[in-house]
């Protein structure tokens, strides 16, 4: 018997915690076993930022039942994995923060599992926590299951209360938790046996692909008709209803955190499989006699481009090993084949490729990956995608939620409102937090989040989630600063870097190489300025003990990956290398620059 789930909630809203509870009170771990915490978070951008980006199996035992678990990441960027991954499953546990309550990833992660007609269990998690809420929050969401326009049968949702932390749960908070017993009950009573005819011909959708070092290209999916067997010759149909022929290699199931081989699957198991070296995710594995299609997965397009382009900078070379466009088309496309939310298109130039995603993180950890690769590349500020709707032009709008002090206020709602957006609604968190939610443009987001931080002094918690296209809201003013831009190609020095120092902020150090048309500071005012911050000081025969001494620098500015991408203006490029992050013209030298320029007011 199994029960197949999959665990759904908000960016730290706790499912990975959830997971390490479960898998330790199942029993998969021996009792001096060393365990990392958020076990399933194996990826290491996962582990540095603390939230899950891939979806991941595990399975636990509960008595004679198989409990299939999917973890799934919580942010909409990366909603092509949740969209996918909700097909594998019958049930789906809404994890919500009893104090934060539900966000606009619960939205979008809820709203997704209700049209599949998944059997929700919401758990309010870190009940334990002493500014918890936990009333209000369960009426928020039985407002999210109404909003979202669920079936009667959906609004008679079982309720769990957990510590995910300490490892307990209960259906009563006037009961002590001792563990997870009330949950793993929860899932088997009301959780459905995934449905299927067991004697049937095979039937079985990819949902997920992997690369095993000793195996090659595996595919992942849940049986939904049948069984499959090692060794099986099988038809795979693809996304056009064009069949192959194929044969299952190697086949496994998950138990704990382990791929087990097996020699054959039931209806309702999800598995592992090898021999299908072409594999796509959204294809049909099927009985060769008799192959019958199932529904190809769909995810929602994306809202956002970025050209990614080869580097060419004077630098170019020194860090990275995969430096050619040979390298980097053949990367971008092998990330598409199991990034079903990304598009890469090809372009005019052999060196230049348009990359589309859902949102700036989505894209940003693509890029930190490759960079992490030893991949060397250049990349535009990130763009909304337009369309254009019986004649009209129109834009992605998004619902952005923000948490601030109170005090905050009119500063927020002043900045919010010059990037188009309008407010939806305001609620009091208690403590002088407000909850503060708009609807705005998606490009209107681009930068807001360093700004956010910035004038809430890190106090500032936003997240957001796609809406609709609607019709376009006017231009919004970009950076509003101009920038430093070197002179000439030298290492700075903390001369030249002084007195570059009065004209704006900088961002490098004295001894860093720098080349001409690369960005080294912020202007205070509107106009872009050059400045040689190479210069050395000339050399007299006067001495003077405190003119070394006088020169202070103030501590340069340093941007993260996501920082230098928001800060990017359009006549600018983000050089990217495994070791720097440089930020420049597209047109390096001065003179080309202002030809360009001119050029341009000509027309």
């Amino acid at each position: 018997m199994f029960r197949n789930i999959a665990i759904i909630a908000h960016v730290d809203h706790g499912k990975t915690t959830l997971i390490d509870a479960l898998l330790r009170q199942s029993g998969i771990f021996r009792a001096n076993q060393q365990v990392a915490e958020r076990v399933m978070d194996s990826f290491d951008l996962e582990k540095e930022r603390g939230i899950t980006i891939l979806a991941k199996n595990t399975a636990v035992r509960y008595g004679d039942i198989k409990i299939n678990i999917v973890d799934t990441p919580g942010h909409s960027d990366f909603g092509g994995e949740v969209e996918r991954v909700l097909k594998m499953v019958n049930g789906v546990l809404l994890l919500v923060d009893a104090f934060e309550g539900t966000m606009p990833q619960t939205r979008f992660v809820l709203r997704k599992a209700l049209q599949l007609n998944l059997k929700p269990i919401v758990v309010i998690n870190k009940v334990d926590r002493t500014d918890s809420r936990v009333s209000e929050v369960v009426d928020d969401v039985l407002e999210l299951f109404i909003d979202l326009e669920a079936n009667d049968e959906m609004l008679d949702f079982p309720i769990v209360y957990a510590s995910a932390k300490e490892g307990t749960a209960t259906t009563d908070l006037a009961v002590p938790a001792q563990n997870m017993q009330p949950l793993f009950e929860a899932i088997v009573k009301y959780i459905a046996p995934p449905p299927g005819d067991a004697g049937g011909p095979l039937q079985l959708l990819i949902n997920n692909t992997e690369y095993d070092n000793f195996v090659g290209r595996m595919g992942l999916g849940c049986v939904k008709r049948g069984k499959i067997a090692a060794g099986q010759q099988v038809s795979v149909i693809g996304h056009d209803g064009v069949s192959r022929q194929g044969r299952i290699g190697n086949l496994y199931v998950y138990e704990g955190l382990e791929r087990v081989q097996v020699n054959e699957a039931p209806c309702g198991e999800i598995v592992a499989f090898s021999g299908l070296a072409d594999i796509k995710i959204g294809e049909t594995v099927a009985c060769q006699e008799r192959p019958e299609q199932l529904e190809p997965i769909t995810v929602d397009e994306p809202t956002l481009k970025m050209t990614f382009m080869v580097n060419d900078s004077p630098f170019a070379g020194q860090d990275g090993k995969h430096l050619t466009s040979r390298h980097l088309r053949a990367r971008l496309f092998k990330e598409m084949e199991k990034n079903v939310s990304l598009r890469v298109a090809e372009t005019d130039s052999p060196d230049v490729f348009q990359v589309s995603g859902r949102g700036e993180l989505h894209l940003s950890i693509l890029i930190e990956t490759m960079r992490r690769e030893g991949y060397e590349m250049q990349v535009s500020k990130p763009e909304v995608i337009y369309r254009w709707d019986a004649g009209r032009l129109t834009e992605p709008v998004e619902l952005l939620t923000i948490d601030i002090p109170e005090d905050k206020t009119g500063v927020i709602m002043e900045l919010v409102g010059a990037r188009k957006g309008e407010m939806v609604n305001m609620t009091s968190l208690g403590q002088d937090q407000l909850r503060l939610e708009f609807k705005i443009p998606a490009r209107g987001l681009i930068g807001l989040r360093s700004q956010l931080l910035s004038e809430t002094r890190g106090h500032g918690v936003m997240s957001h989630i796609f809406m609709d296209y609607e019709p376009y809201k006017g231009d919004i003013k970009g950076r509003y600063q101009g920038v430093l831009i070197a002179f000439e190609s030298g290492e700075a020095s903390l001369y030249g870097l002084h007195s570059a120092q009065d004209r704006g902020v900088l961002f490098v150090s004295p001894g860093t190489k720098v080349y001409e048309g690369m960005i080294v500071g912020e202007h205070s005012r509107e106009q872009d300025i050059e400045v040689n911050v190479c210069k050395k000081k000339h050399l007299t025969n006067i001495r003077s003990s405190t003119a070394e001494a006088a020169m202070r620098l103030d501590e340069p500015r340093q941007f993260s990956l996501e920082e230098a991408l928001e800060y990017t203006s359009g006549d600018e490029l983000l050089e990217i290398t495994p070791k720097s992050l440089r930020l420049r013209k597209r047109v390096l030298s001065k003179h080309d620059r202002q030809k360009s320029i001119k050029g341009y007011r000509s027309l």
